[in-house]
């Protein structure tokens, strides 16, 4: 396979600038990966063919592997051809992971965050529709009301939901910002499933919300799926919030 790959050129190398000839590699690289030139799972050529390519050293292409690795594109083994990945949001989750449970501050911008792209996501959703996303959405609701004062499978659930919105843009950035954002949605959501004074009816009520949202894009209504998703947060946000305050204050909550 990875003859196959040297054969058709598939970087499209380019003369590179000295000054950054590993950066120019990985860009090549990238481009071929991103736009499907190379599938997920397929080898890319050797170390010595991808140097000969580009006319650079096998220490400038072994460089650039070593970029594209870190960004999660391909992986990579001791003695072993790298392959590409399937391109996800699980760089950005790592990286959101550790600024939600370094600081309650950082958690409370990572929320703000996410909170500002969710509403143009539900916008777009709304407007596209797309089927798979709308099925993964009634799916995430059916699983919710069987993970009732389940805390675990409920944040799960409700990641889920969350996903399958961002699939019903058909939008792949979108789908991946929202696998990166992960880690907020589990943090938020554990804390808010997690309170100690939780209801039958707060549960209840944030499935329904979630139904709200899910019926508003359903129908192809952006501004309700905009003002429903913003009633949402409201609400996860005051509970959450109150519970991440009692830990920090060292009051327990979990």
């Amino acid at each position: 396979m990875s003859e196959d790959i040297s054969r058709k050129f598939v970087f499209d190398a380019k003369p590179a600038v000295p000054a950054r000839l590993a950066d120019a590699v990985s860009d090549a690289i990238a481009a071929a990966l991103l736009d499907g030139r190379i599938a997920p799972g397929e080898a890319l050529p050797a170390e010595g063919e991808i140097a000969k390519e580009f006319g650079v050293s096998k220490p400038i292409a072994r460089e650039a592997l070593r970029h594209l690795t870190s960004a999660g594109l391909i992986s990579t083994q001791q003695g072993k051809v790298a392959r590409a990945k399937e391109i996800n949001g699980e760089p950005l989750e790592r990286i959101y992971g550790y600024a939600v449970r370094s600081s309650l501050e950082r958690l409370r911008e990572a929320n703000e965050m996410r909170r500002v792209v969710e509403t143009g996501i539900a916008r777009l959703a709304a407007e596209r529709r797309e089927k798979s996303g709308l099925a993964v959405m009634e799916r995430a609701l059916d699983e919710m009301q069987h993970a009732l004062k389940e805390p675990e499978a409920f944040t799960e659930a409700d990641i889920l939901f969350h996903l399958g919105m961002a699939l019903a843009t058909g939008n792949t950035m979108i789908r991946v910002q929202m696998e990166g954002m992960r880690a907020v949605q589990r943090e938020v959501s554990e804390l808010f499933s997690r309170r100690s004074n939780r209801t039958d009816a707060d549960w209840n009520a944030t499935i329904e919300r979630h139904r709200r949202i899910y019926e508003a894009i359903a129908a192809g209504d952006a501004d309700l799926a905009q003002g429903r998703i913003e009633v949402h947060f409201e609400a996860a946000d005051i509970a959450s919030f109150e519970v991440a305050d009692r830990l920090r204050n060292g009051e327990g909550g979990r």
